[in-house]
C-alpha cells in the first residue's frame, strides 16, 4: 500500500523529472538553485578551515596563516595532530577503493558520485588545510558542490549528459565562488570537469557560476583574487617574453607533478604503516614551517603579501623551493587536497623571479614584476591543473586588463602545449593514471568502458569438440547453415574458431580431426575488455570473429567485428548529438 507521502509527492516528482528531461530552461533553473547552494557550501568549508587555523595557530579572524611573520613552534604541533586524524581516516578506509572525484566521475561514471566519497574528500581536505598542510581547498569546493549536483541529478533521473553538465557546472561554481570570479568558475567547469565546450552546457554552467559568485558576494566572503591596477601598456615583444615564462612554468609544473608521484610511490613502498604516514609527513613539515610560515596552507596570504611588498630575489627563491618541498611532502605522505591554489602561489613567485632575473640583464627592457607574477600564476596553474582559458579568465577578473589577459593566454597555451607534448597529463588525470586509468581529460569515455565484450557477445555460438572428424562436422553444420563454429577441447575450454567453408575443402579427409584447421587458438577476449581493446585485437589478428572466454578459457560467447564497429559508431553519433544538445 502506498504511503500518503508517495501519493502526494509522487506525481509532482514524476512531473518534475519529465520537465527536466524535456526542457532546457528547467535544467537551467536547477543549475541556478544548485549553483547558489555551491556558493553556500564553499563559504561554509572556507569558514571551517579558517576557524581550525584560528584555533590551532591563534591567528586573527582577518589574518591568513601563510601571511604570518612567524608561528609559535608549539602551535606547529597542529600538523602532526592533523596527520593523526588523517591516519585514522586511512586506517578505517583502507579496504575501500579510492574516492571518486568530479573529474573521474564525469570521465568514467557519467557524473555519478557516491555521497560517501564526496563527504570523505571534503572532510580529509578540510582537516589537511585546517591543520596547516601545504594543500588547497579547491578539491573540497569542487567535490562537495559536484557531489550535491550528482545526488540531486540521480534522484531526478537526469540523462547521462545532463548529469555530467550539472556536476561540472556546480563543481565550477564552487571554485568560482572561492575566487569571486564567475568566468573562472565557468571555464573551470568546461575545461577541467566537463572536458569540452558544448552548446548544451553553456547556459547551465554560466548560470551556476554566476549564482555562486553572487551568493558569496552578497554574504561578504572575501575572494581569493587580489585586484591590481593596470600596469604599463603591453608591447608586441612582451608576448615572446611571456611565452618564454609559460615554458618555464611548464617545466616547473612537470617537476612538481613528478616529484609528488615519486614521493607517493616511495612512501607506499616504505615500511611506514598507512596509519602513520600523514603523521610522519607532518613531522617533516615542521622544520620547513619554522623557516617561514609562507609554506603553510594553500598560500593565499603569502601570495598577496609577496605581490604587494618588495621582497628580495633570494627570499623569493627560498620560498619557491620550500613551498614546492612542502607541497610534495604534504601530498606524498597522505594529506588530502589539491595543487590548484598552491600552483597559483608558486607560479606568482616564478613570475617574480623571472622578472627579477630579466631586469638584472644590462640593456634589457624592464619587466613589470606584478604582470610577470600574474602571468606566471596563470601559466603554472595551467601546467598543473590544465585549463588555459580558465586561468586566463582568472587574470582578466583580477586585473580587468584585456591586454595583459592576451599575454596570459599566450603564456598559458605555451605551458599547456609543452606539458601535453612532454608529460601528457594534468595533476588530477596523472594521479588517475598512476592508479591504472588512461584518461587524459574529463571527456566522457565511460560509455567506452561500458561497451564491453561481455555485453556485446552472442551467447548461442555453435560449438564442436576439436577431436571430432570432418565427417561429423559436415553432417552437423552443412555448408551455408552457419559461418563459423567454435572448437572446444575435452574439458570444454576454447580451442579456436573453425570456418565452415574451410571444413568442406577437398583436401581434408573424412576421419581427420577438425581441430587441425581451427584458427585464432591463442586469441580470445575476456568479458570485461572494452570496445577499444576489442577493436585493437580485431585489427591485430585481422579477424572477423573473436571468442569471449573466462579465466578458465571456458567459452562464454562470440563477438563479430561488424557488430562491434556498428555499436561503436552508434555510441559516437550519440555522443556527438549530446555534445551539441540535439
Amino acid at each position: 500500500m502506498s504511503s500518503p507521502r508517495s501519493i502526494l509527492f509522487g506525481p509532482l516528482l514524476a512531473g518534475l523529472r519529465r520537465q527536466l528531461r524535456a526542457s532546457e530552461a528547467a535544467l537551467i533553473a536547477l543549475a541556478l538553485v544548485l549553483g547558489s547552494c555551491a556558493g553556500l557550501m564553499t563559504m561554509a568549508q572556507a569558514e571551517i578551515a579558517h576557524a581550525m587555523q584560528r584555533i590551532l595557530y591563534g591567528i586573527g579572524s582577518d589574518d591568513r596563516l601563510s601571511a604570518q611573520n612567524g608561528v609559535d613552534p608549539i602551535r606547529l604541533l597542529a600538523l602532526p595532530l592533523g596527520g593523526l586524524a588523517l591516519g585514522v581516516f586511512a586506517y578505517y578506509g583502507r579496504r575501500r577503493r579510492a574516492p571518486i572525484d568530479v573529474v573521474e566521475a564525469n570521465a568514467l561514471h557519467g557524473g555519478a558520485i557516491p555521497v560517501r566519497d564526496s563527504l570523505t574528500v571534503s572532510a580529509q581536505t578540510l582537516v589537511s588545510n585546517g591543520a596547516g598542510a601545504s594543500v588547497g581547498l579547491e578539491a573540497a569546493y569542487a567535490q562537495l558542490a559536484g557531489g550535491l549536483a550528482s545526488v540531486v541529478g540521480q534522484w531526478l533521473r537526469l540523462r547521462r549528459n545532463d548529469l555530467r553538465i550539472l556536476v561540472g557546472a556546480c563543481a565550477g561554481a564552487g571554485v568560482g565562488a572561492a575566487f569571486g570570479a564567475p568566468l573562472t568558475g565557468a571555464f573551470y567547469a568546461f575545461e577541467i570537469v566537463i572536458g569540452a565546450y558544448t552548446p548544451a552546457a553553456i547556459a547551465p554552467v554560466a548560470t551556476a557560476a554566476l549564482a555562486a559568485a553572487v551568493t558569496v558576494r552578497s554574504l561578504g566572503l572575501p575572494a581569493y583574487l587580489i585586484v591590481l591596477p593596470s600596469a604599463a601598456p603591453i608591447a608586441s615583444s612582451d608576448y615572446f617574453l611571456y611565452a618564454a615564462l609559460g615554458l618555464v612554468c611548464a617545466l616547473v609544473g612537470i617537476v612538481i607533478m613528478r616529484a609528488v608521484t615519486i614521493a607517493e610511490s616511495a612512501v607506499r613502498r616504505s615500511p611506514i604503516p598507512d596509519l602513520a604516514r600523514p603523521f610522519v609527513g607532518a613531522l617533516l613539515l615542521i622544520p620547513i614551517a619554522l623557516i617561514t610560515p609562507q609554506v603553510l596552507s594553500a598560500g593565499h596570504g603569502a601570495l598577496h603579501l609577496d605581490m604587494t611588498m618588495k621582497v628580495s630575489l633570494g627570499f623569493l627563491a627560498t620560498i619557491f623551493v620550500l613551498k614546492i618541498l612542502a607541497s610534495v611532502v604534504s601530498l606524498g605522505f597522505g594529506f588530502r587536497g589539491g595543487l590548484f591554489f598552491a600552483s597559483l602561489f608558486i607560479g606568482s613567485i616564478t613570475g617574480q623571479l623571472f622578472a627579477g632575473l630579466i631586469n638584472m640583464i644590462p640593456g634589457a627592457s624592464p619587466v613589470n614584476t606584478n604582470d610577470a607574477a600574474l602571468i606566471g600564476m596563470a601559466a603554472l596553474a595551467v601546467a598543473v591543473v590544465g585549463g588555459p582559458l580558465t586561468m586566463s579568465m582568472l587574470v582578466l577578473e583580477a586585473t580587468h586588463d584585456f591586454a595583459l589577459t592576451g599575454t596570459a593566454v599566450t603564456a598559458s597555451l605555451c605551458a599547456s602545449t609543452l606539458v601535453r607534448e612532454t608529460f601528457g597529463f594534468s595533476f588530477s588525470t596523472w594521479r588517475l593514471h598512476t592508479r591504472g586509468e588512461t584518461i587524459r581529460s574529463a571527456r566522457d569515455v565511460g560509455w567506452v568502458k561500458n561497451l564491453t565484450a561481455g555485453r556485446m557477445m552472442r551467447r548461442d555460438a555453435p560449438t564442436i569438440e576439436e577431436s571430432a572428424n570432418f565427417a561429423e562436422f559436415r553432417r552437423r553444420f552443412p555448408l551455408g547453415s552457419v559461418r563459423v563454429v567454435i572448437a572446444v577441447d575435452a574439458t570444454g575450454a576454447y580451442a579456436g574458431i573453425i570456418r565452415v567453408s574451410s571444413a568442406f575443402a577437398e583436401q581434408h579427409g573424412e576421419e581427420d580431426p577438425v581441430g587441425s584447421i581451427a584458427q585464432l587458438k591463442d586469441a580470445a577476449l575476456t568479458p570485461d575488455q572494452d570496445v577499444s581493446a576489442i577493436m585493437r585485437l580485431f585489427e591485430e589478428r585481422e579477424a572477423d570473429e573473436l571468442a569471449v572466454v573466462d579465466e578458465a578459457r571456458t567459452l562464454l560467447g562470440v563477438v563479430t567485428e561488424k557488430y562491434v564497429r556498428r555499436r561503436y559508431t552508434q555510441e559516437i553519433e550519440k555522443a556527438q548529438r549530446e555534445l551539441f544538445g540535439d
